[in-house]
């Protein structure tokens, strides 16, 4: 794939938490600095950290409940789960395990969905600090149709959104997103108050759900008649530039012509859409209309923090349309088409000089059947799809955020 650069025996040369150089081992130790420590990944791949552009903190412990349809899936198992975050404690707590778990899956940049409470993101972006994590997220903006003790009012949301940002938006390597719901749970004064936000601060994100199961399309057209189709809803409130929005199954060609002109990027979420049985998403209609694309774990509907088991499930889906995904272009979305999502490629996603030094060591050979079918391949590609396909969080040797591991004891 264009832009894949691979060193069968290579070294990166990582300084101050940036990465100084990457190329061939041999020539490159010969111009290291006498005592520069050196540590060997033999036998591993090295690549940039991924990059999920999409998942619930909140929803960590309602990952693997069983249910029927989205709006079922959130009235039974979500929405409960969601008062608890109202304590801070409970904030705090769920936080610091969900940021493990992004570590332990070598995830090292995230887009993430707080609940309504504005304690889900002080905790979040408090752990994610104590990390050096590059994050982003948001406080979900949610006043109608939904629990009342879960709702917040158009006001509420656009002060307690603005005082976040003010706080946390540039703070480190964090940044923040306005974070509507899903239009369905947002009134129109919500929506305009959301959409004078963006336009009073097109420095951050905006981030919600659209077009994920057929039902939810038709209740959104008839909260909004007006609107041409679901997307056409948050363009209407200035809410569709620099954006990612999750899902995006059920578009037509003229949503992704307007996503592609306004730069707006899919988080796709290929266990969530099978889980809750959504739809599959067409990525060859994605590309053909030139709409950035990136990939997403939509924990806790998706079952795994894992981006390898998310990229398994995006090749099948992709499979079902016809259509064919290679591994390069699978860990292409992993990392630099979430970079790129998220507007912070000239920071992450690759190995460019500069950039970042937050990284992921993959070990083909963690399980059995790895190392069997590993040691059969004879391309980059055979070996990244192999991976792709067997892979999870066993394969992750070691995860490093700004140069410095992320996980104890590998």
């Amino acid at each position: 794939m264009e832009g894949t650069e691979h060193f069968e025996d290579g070294l990166l040369v990582v300084e101050h938490g940036r990465v100084q150089r990457i190329g061939p081992a041999a020539p490159l130790l010969a111009t290291l600095p006498s005592g520069t420590p050196v540590t060997d990944h033999a036998g591993c791949l090295i690549l940039p950290g991924f990059v999920d552009t999409h998942v619930h903190h909140a929803q960590t412990d309602v990952i693997a409940s069983g249910g029927s349809t989205l709006l079922e899936w959130l009235e039974r198992h979500t929405f409960p789960v969601e008062r608890g975050f109202a304590d801070p404690a409970c904030a705090r707590a769920t936080s610091e395990f969900f940021l493990d778990e992004l570590a332990r899956n070598g995830t090292t940049t995230a887009l993430v969905f707080g609940t309504v409470h504005r304690t889900s993101i002080d905790a979040l972006f408090e752990a994610a600090a104590a990390r050096n994590l590059r994050l982003v997220a948001g406080k979900a903006m949610m006043d109608r149709n939904c629990p009342e003790d879960l709702r917040d009012t158009p006001r509420s949301a656009y002060d307690e959104s603005r005082a976040l940002i003010e706080r946390w938006h540039g703070n480190g390597r964090l940044g923040y997103a306005i974070t509507p719901r899903f239009a369905c749970t947002s009134s129109e004064a919500q929506l305009t108050l959301a959409g004078q936000l963006a336009r009073e601060r097109p420095d951050v994100m905006v981030q919600g759900h659209v077009a994920e199961n057929v039902d939810e399309v038709a209740w959104a057209r008839s909260l909004f008649p007006q609107a041409r189709s679901y997307l056409d809803i948050y363009e209407r409130y200035g809410l569709l530039r620099r954006s990612v929005y999750a899902h995006c199954i059920h578009l037509d060609d003229e949503d992704r012509r307007r996503m592609a002109l306004a730069e707006a990027a899919v988080a796709f979420c290929p266990t969530s859409n099978l889980f809750l049985g959504s739809g599959l998403f067409d990525l060859a209609a994605a590309d053909a209309a030139s709409v950035q694309v990136s990939l997403a774990t939509d924990v806790g509907a998706g079952t795994s923090f894992s981006m390898l088991r998310t990229m398994a499930e995006a090749y099948k889906v992709v499979r079902m349309t016809g259509q064919q995904l290679s591994a390069q272009r699978a860990f292409h979305l992993a990392t630099m088409g979430g970079a790129r999502a998220l507007g912070l490629d000239d920071r992450i996603g690759s190995f460019l000089p500069g950039r970042e030094a937050d990284f992921v060591v993959l070990d083909p050979a963690a399980t059995a059947i790895g190392a069997r079918r590993g040691a059969r391949a004879r391309t980059l590609e055979e070996r990244l799809f192999a991976l792709m396909i067997l892979g999870d969080d066993r394969n992750v040797r070691q995860t490093y955020i700004m140069g410095v591991p992320a996980i104890a004891g590998r």
